[in-house]
């Protein structure tokens, strides 16, 4: 057993957290989110969605987003583009990374994105070719690799095949999401060890949920076995709206006072960060879903 000497943190708050918000958050509240998730010392923050504010209506402003940034040295701001459309805009805002998403799971593929998982890694193929010409970088996310709505279970096989293709399409990274947050801590082993066979562990990301309560049991699990990037989310915004009960993605303070309790370096605040999850809750009238803010307010 050995624990990574640092975790580089990635902050999905103001794209992952915010999107399904049914009422509209202002542009204004957003930048401010980002610049003070900076301020409290986050090195690589999800900035924004590049998809059709038809289907996210809350990333409509994503060129207002991106180009409003106070950009701080040594951040990298990136933002999700799951088409080519969505890529050349993106590009026009001078973006410096992007990702795209897959799915472990055929049924949640279709019904989320309307494709099987085998055309939505064909659909990536240009998003990947064109980002490589512009020198950006793009990461590569894989959803429900540790359960689905529809189908339950899912393979580690399966996850390990998705996460290869989007490796070897050229994804410097990819994270692993359990969307629906019913992993639990040997699960998330097992799946980790079957995808570390097929991609290096420095190349893979944990991307976990707290559904069931279980993400920092999981992310403590896949510490063990080597991981060094997490994705999490201040204040525990956000969740996936096809999952019953979802309680949101795991909350960035709670992955911090983890972390700082296992002597992992992050280089990030954490009071400034549960200062931040603390205003971003009250300015969008939602409940803070981090125990280690709302002990940390409270004190």
């Amino acid at each position: 057993m050995s624990f990574p000497s640092s975790v580089r943190l990635v902050e999905v708050g103001p794209r992952d957290g915010l999107q399904n918000e049914p009422d509209p958050i202002a542009t204004s509240t957003k930048l401010e989110l980002i610049d003070r998730l900076g301020g409290a010392g986050i090195r690589h923050i999800e900035a924004a969605s590049f998809v059709s504010p038809k289907w996210v209506p809350q990333m409509a402003d994503h060129r207002e987003v991106m180009t409003g940034l106070s950009r701080r040295s040594g951040v990298t701001y990136s933002a999700l583009t799951p088409n080519l459309r969505g890529l050349e805009a993106a590009l026009e805002c001078g973006i410096e990374e992007v990702a795209v998403f897959g799915a472990a799971s055929e049924t949640f593929s279709r019904k989320n994105i309307n494709c099987s998982v085998a055309e939505s890694l064909e659909r990536f193929a240009p998003v990947l070719e064109r980002a490589g010409k512009a020198g950006v970088r793009v990461r590569g996310y894989v959803s429900c690799v540790l359960g689905c709505p529809y189908e339950g279970e899912i393979a580690p096989a399966k996850v390990a095949e998705v996460s290869r293709a989007l490796f070897e399409m050229g994804c410097y990274e990819v994270s692993l999401g359990d969307t629906i947050g019913t992993g639990t801590p040997l699960k998330a082993k097992r799946m980790l060890e079957a995808v570390a066979r097929e991609i290096p562990m420095d190349k893979l990301a944990a991307h976990f949920h707290d559904t069931y309560g279980q993400a920092i049991a999981n992310l403590y699990a896949v510490l063990e076995e080597g991981i060094a990037v997490i994705d999490s989310s201040v204040a525990g915004l956000g969740g996936c709206p096809y999952a019953k009960g979802a309680a949101g993605n795991v909350a960035s303070e709670d992955v911090i006072y983890l972390l700082d309790g296992l002597g992992i370096e992050t280089g990030i605040d954490l009071n400034a960060l549960a200062a931040t999850g603390n205003w971003i809750t009250q300015a969008i009238g939602r409940p803070n879903r981090s125990k280690v803010g709302v002990a940390l307010n409270a004190a």
